[in-house]
């Protein structure tokens, strides 16, 4: 059995409805949360390429599930993830949790996602590389002893902000076109104690950056990248750093030469599975 998930508006559950309505390759479940202005979507199918086609389409997260064990998949909780010697990303909720995953990894500072979601708890090979990267980036920075900034495009569960503001960044703004990404982010925020984020709503096709960022890290589709590029580019700050992820292998060499004719310098490159991410300064 696989499954694609996604994260939505709950006022948008119609609309999905109506898209998988003659989808007869599988089904679709639409799971909603008391208090919560957003629904996870999830479309099971006992073949691979209608989840994959979904995922395409759509965007979104897939898996393959264990058929005989439906009750471990419901209640299992992801493993935590190491960053450098810096982070470990829990799948905790609570301060009683948080507090013991403290006690547990002694010396590395604690970013508590909620798994319950299933949405951007650091697992995903793009958000991994991006944290690894941010984590590198922010230490000629730290040493600099200047104040430095940093924005989360396509902030998702907001947890590169809330790394960000851990690793010292004095600004820290994430954004999400998906308005329960924002929700999640300001949720996540607050359990973190990284207050000094602030999270919005903006679609980076329609966004005019105001102001700059020492270092900006967008986590997003190849295609959106590739039409964003110019927007991109003029909000990082001189000196600053931009990194790119979200990209597929297959898609790499078209979308590295977008940025490239925007103004985007490649000066590092990352494959992990079938992602790419690529970090680097902008003319």
């Amino acid at each position: 059995m696989f499954v694609w998930s996604k994260l939505t508006a709950s006022r948008s559950a119609d609309s999905w409805e109506e898209r998988f309505a003659d989808n007869t390759d599988g089904t679709l479940v639409i799971t909603s949360f008391p208090g919560r202005k957003m629904v996870r979507l999830e479309f099971y199918s006992e073949n691979q390429a209608p989840v994959k086609a979904a995922q395409k389409q759509y965007g979104g997260t897939t898996k393959r599930l264990k058929t005989q064990n439906w009750a471990a998949h419901a209640s299992q909780t992801p493993p935590p993830v190491k960053v450098r010697d810096t982070f470990v990303v829990c799948a905790v909720k609570t301060d009683a949790e948080i507090e013991k995953a403290r006690a547990k990894f002694p010396g590395r500072e604690i970013i508590a996602v909620p798994a319950d979601m299933a949405f951007g708890t650091g697992h995903h090979a793009t958000t991994a590389t991006v944290l690894r990267l941010l984590v590198d980036a922010a230490k000629p920075l730290q040493a600099g002893g200047k104040p430095w900034s940093m924005a989360d495009l396509g902030c998702g569960s907001g947890i590169l902000a809330i790394a960000a503001e851990k690793l010292g960044a004095k600004r820290v703004w994430g954004c999400d076109y998906d308005p329960a990404a924002v929700t999640i982010s300001k949720e996540n925020a607050e359990r973190n104690g990284t207050l000094k984020a602030r999270f919005t709503k903006v679609d980076v096709l329609k966004w005019e950056p105001k102001q700059t960022w020492d270092i900006v890290a967008a986590n997003i589709f190849f295609d959106v990248l590739e039409a964003a590029f110019p927007q991109l580019v003029r909000s990082v700050a001189p000196g600053g750093v931009l990194m790119l992820s979200g990209i597929l292998k297959s898609q790499a060499k078209a979308c590295l030469a977008a940025g490239k004719r925007a103004g985007f310098v490649v000066e590092k490159v990352v494959t992990k599975g079938k992602w790419v991410t690529a970090m680097g300064t902008v003319k």
